[in-house]
């Protein structure tokens, strides 16, 4: 039984990463995976990925780039304002300016250097380097 659909999902990629894997399967899907996919994607973390229908809900074929260091979420999922990711960045980043935090905020999923940008606050998701 799976409790965190999102926290699966990018264990599979952290996983994935670690072994030296070039594909990584995520299943169950949902929207906000494949948003959070195609903003790992817009950053060039992952390649393209695939949605493949089971009958069960479905999976994502993910390929996994090399550029992919860690990829975790951050757990409780914390909601911060838009004064506040600077924080946040130096808890979970190894460094300015290196990996992104992806946060959902009103305006879809971003990442924190979007979310200062447009100066909304939002939910920690994850993050990746």
């Amino acid at each position: 039984m799976q409790h965190d659909t999102l926290s699966d999902a990018l264990s599979s990629i952290n996983n994935a990463a670690r072994q030296d894997r070039t594909h990584a399967k995520v299943s169950p899907t949902s929207n906000l995976i494949k948003n959070v996919l195609l903003k790992l994607q817009e950053e060039e973390y992952i390649g393209v990925f695939e949605l493949i229908e089971d009958g069960k809900g479905g999976k994502f074929k993910v390929e996994v780039e090399s550029a992919l260091n860690k990829c975790e979420p951050i757990k409780p999922n914390f909601f911060v304002g838009s004064d506040e990711y600077t924080k946040w960045a130096k808890r979970y980043l190894p460094a300015q300016g290196f990996g992104k935090i992806i946060v959902t905020t009103p305006e879809g999923v971003l990442t924190h250097d979007e979310a200062v940008e447009k100066n909304v606050g939002g939910k920690l998701l994850g993050y990746v380097y």
